[in-house]
């Protein structure tokens, strides 16, 4: 007998992340986060599965081990351990520290195995920041959500020996250094940089190579100061690098760049796709671009999924997996053809699988490979939720007034009758947008459909997954391009008698809680609005946010625009009561946009009310602790429930 997913259900979530495939494409290293309930906090571990079968195993105890990483002879595995470096044997024992307090007294990063394995690589903090010493700021960039302050502290290149354990800086300055990868020959190391005069200001940034043997070591920029670097690795013949970035730093796809070592211009790989390459990172799943043979596997989004794809120089084509499936997660182990993956679908969060790349084809004619599907070789979700099923949804297209196609999604119970109660949910970025999977995040979208309600969600424009041209659709007019996407396909389900139009509930977080706070003042269809991570000044916003200056310089452009677009300008026009949840450590989004706007509604007799999680960054409601996300989602139900019923 199974039951529909419960909030409280948060606590018994186990869910893999960041594969490691062993060289021989045999064992696959990952970790797994599931949640302490005593301690009220999240835990990661190592664990391992076979590629032949056979159930999965814990490596590590934890609480907070993370990034395994195998030797390039498969013999050992290194990992981080609560920001220390760690080494452990492959056919078993115990883990050993690599870095310690002493030698690395910031704490290390995600450990980059040099070609021979006796070195590691990592990027890490520069120097500590004493807690109570005064900040001194000179430029923009002062401060990133999840780690509050910075000062002076900067992210550099270290290198590790692996026997000794002697530990040496690479870079030093007051630009971050990001991760590194070693040339094919173990000589250099790659990795990006903010680039050119004003670099903070400009947003710009370039791939940078340093000698690892010389005696002082000088980074040397690779290619021009005007666009954007992120991730980058070497060409197996160490005639180039691959980096994720832009040519330019306006709004727009990441691309995979063919940068030459002359620093000449770079050429895009992956600009016929138009999909934007996806490296990874928390709420945008993904993987690094890894190279397999004479070809490049990547990872962009398609429709809200993210899929995997290969290009070489017959073209790009995509991996044959399932329709609808994602990827939040890729190892390429490139000598055995196959790749360790985290996938997800609509009845899981994440399981390990592992592909065969020749049998999952490249997705172009005369290349469909032999149809075998990628092996799932772990099985979390019914281990952790055995008696749990998830209600269902069905994909949908309105077609706005202007013409323009917005996707959809709309989850409700198969026994629900028409004209219920219907919640509407705007995702962040606005570059983000839903999948076509199981959610893990969005708890009360289970818990509502239970109650009879119908869940709404919609990829406007401005969404990640639908061309470059529908990605800058809202750019220089945020809330204007984009509010019809919301409205008239809820006045479509009202017209089909779907919904009560009486009983019509907006919630929606980062931008989706800008966007929020946007449409109540715009509109006075709302029963009900609970909006998160808030937005409500662009002003102040982008003075005050990590991405301020460059959101009010990129995605609006305008400056002008920035009072006239902030919703805060329009709240005279506000009577839903408002429920306000924002994070109280949040940099992206900080916490005094959700003081603004409780302030200006509270002042005009709008029924509001305002939650701040303590010590919670923006990605609270991802990672956070297990019972503020259990609070979260019970109070947006709440909310939403009184102030709709009948």
């Amino acid at each position: 007998m199974t039951r529909a997913l419960r909030i409280d259900d948060v606590y018994r979530f186990e869910i893999p992340c960041d594969p490691s495939l062993s060289p021989d494409g045999e064992r696959v290293a990952y970790t797994l986060t599931t949640q302490d309930a005593e301690r009220d906090c999240a835990v990661t571990s190592i664990w391992e599965v076979s590629g032949t079968g056979g159930p999965a195993r814990r490596l590590t105890r934890g609480p907070s081990d993370a990034a395994p990483r195998w030797s390039p002879d498969g013999t050992r595995l290194a990992f981080l351990r609560a920001g220390q470096l760690h080494l452990l044997p492959a056919d078993g024992g115990e883990a050993a520290p690599l870095t310690t307090a002493a030698r690395c007294p910031a704490g290390a990063g995600v450990p980059v195995w040099s070609p021979d394995g006796s070195r590691i690589a990592f990027a890490g903090p520069g120097s500590r920041r004493e807690d109570t010493a005064p900040v001194v700021i000179d430029g923009l960039g002062w401060k990133v959500d999840g780690a509050g302050l910075l000062g002076p502290v900067r992210a550099q290149l270290f290198v590790v020996e692996v026997e000794s354990g002697e530990v040496r800086q690479l870079t030093d300055g007051d630009r971050h250094a990001g991760p590194p990868a070693w040339s094919p020959d173990g000589t250099r190391l790659a990795y990006p940089a903010p680039a050119g005069p004003d670099a903070d200001v400009t947003g710009t940034s370039a791939a940078h190579v340093v000698e690892v043997g010389a005696a002082l070591p000088a980074p040397v920029r690779v290619g021009p100061p005007t666009g954007v670097a992120g991730p980058v690795s070497w060409y197996p013949d160490g005639s180039a690098l691959l980096v994720v970035g832009r040519t330019g730093t306006g709004v727009g796809h990441l691309e995979l760049l063919r940068q030459p070592l002359d620093g000449s211009a770079p050429v895009s790989l992956s600009a016929p796709l138009d999909r934007n390459v996806l490296p990874g990172g928390p709420g945008y799943p993904g993987a690094l671009p890894q190279f397999h043979g004479d070809g490049i596997v990547f990872c962009a989004r398609d429709r809200g999924a993210t899929r995997l794809y290969r290009v070489d120089a017959s073209g790009i084509g995509e991996f044959a997996l399932p329709a609808g499936e994602g990827v939040s997660g890729c190892s390429v182990a490139a000598k055995a053809g196959r790749a360790a993956l985290v996938v997800s679908d609509t009845s899981s969060f994440g399981e390990i699988a592992l592909l065969d790349l020749a049998d999952a084809g490249s997705g172009r004619p005369g290349d469909p490979g032999t149809g075998r599907q990628p092996a799932r070789l772990t099985a979390h979700m019914a281990r952790s939720l055995p008696d749990v099923a998830l209600h269902p949804f069905t994909e949908r297209e309105f077609t706005v007034s202007d013409g323009t196609v917005v996707p959809g999604m709309i989850t409700r119970s198969p026994g629900t009758a028409p004209g219920g109660p219907l919640l509407v949910d705007v995702h962040g970025g606005p570059h983000n947008a839903w999948a076509p999977h199981a959610d893990p995040a969005h708890l009360y979208h289970q818990e509502l459909v239970s109650r009879g309600w119908t869940v709404l969600t919609l990829n406007v424009r401005g969404s990640d997954g639908y061309g470059e041209s529908f990605y800058r659709a809202a750019v220089g007019a945020w809330g204007e391009a984009d509010e019809q996407d919301i409205l008239e396909p809820i006045a479509a389900l009202v017209d089909e008698g779907l919904v009560d139009p009486a009983r019509i509930a907006l919630t929606g977080y980062s931008y989706g809680g800008y966007l929020t706070c946007w449409l109540s003042a715009r509109s006075d269809l709302f029963a009900a609005v609970v909006p998160g991570g808030v937005v409500a000044d662009l002003t102040s916003l982008a003075g005050t946010s990590e991405e301020g200056h460059l959101i009010a310089g990129h995605e609006i452009g305008d400056r002008d625009r920035l009072t006239a677009l902030s919703p805060l300008s329009h709240v005279d026009a506000v009577r839903a009561p408002t429920l306000i949840l924002h994070g109280g450590a949040d940099d992206c989004c900080p916490a005094g946009q959700a003081e603004q706007w409780f302030h200006a509604l509270r002042t005009r007799g709008v029924p509001v009310r305002l939650v701040l999680y303590p010590g919670c960054s923006h990605l609270f409601i991802l990672n956070g602790r297990p019972s503020h996300r259990e609070d979260y989602s019970r109070r947006l139900v709440d909310w939403v429930t009184t102030h709709t019923d009948r």
